[in-house]
């Protein structure tokens, strides 16, 4: 291949990559070393305006890897503020998404047990802090959450909202 051709090959093959979505523009896990959350496989909402919240719920996370509650239930095109408090001693995180998006991430966390998350549909709390998620949830089904600090999602750590 002479050197025109390959460049021109390069080129073509990073304008390729770096079309390919978010991942690299949105900056979507500040410390997460240049990858994103997969994208969403199924739809679980979107960001809630702070000034549509129709109600909180309080959620709890512990280093008995537990959520309490770890089952809440909502109603489609509610606005919802969860107030997520660590009371355990060791970093824990909140994070939105459905079954297959929280498994396909939790093993990329298990590569990678640094990265933090800064979405709008996660939280990750050291022991003793407090934290929020505004989220509206647009239509019925589930959305599972979940603790995708490694070791802490297979340990039992997650849980289910209801979208009536």
């Amino acid at each position: 291949m002479n050197g025109t051709l390959l460049r021109i090959t390069q080129i073509t093959a990073l304008a390729a990559l770096l079309g390919t979505g978010t991942a690299f523009a949105a900056g979507a896990h500040g410390e997460h070393a240049g990858h994103a959350m997969p994208a969403a496989s199924a739809p679980i909402g979107t960001p809630g305006d702070a000034a549509r919240v129709t109600r909180s719920i309080d959620i709890d996370m512990t280093d008995a890897m537990r959520f309490t509650p770890a089952q809440v239930q909502v109603k489609a095109g509610e606005t919802v503020r969860f107030n997520v408090r660590n009371s355990g001693r060791i970093r824990h995180e909140m994070v939105l998404g459905s079954d297959a998006d929280l498994q396909a991430h939790y093993a990329m966390m298990m590569k990678d047990p640094g990265m933090r998350h800064e979405e709008a549909n996660a939280v990750s709390l050291d022991g003793g802090k407090s934290g929020q998620i505004v989220w509206k949830f647009d239509r019925a089904g589930t959305v599972s959450f979940g603790c995708l600090e490694p070791g802490h999602y297979a340990a039992g750590m997650k849980g289910a909202v209801s979208v009536q």
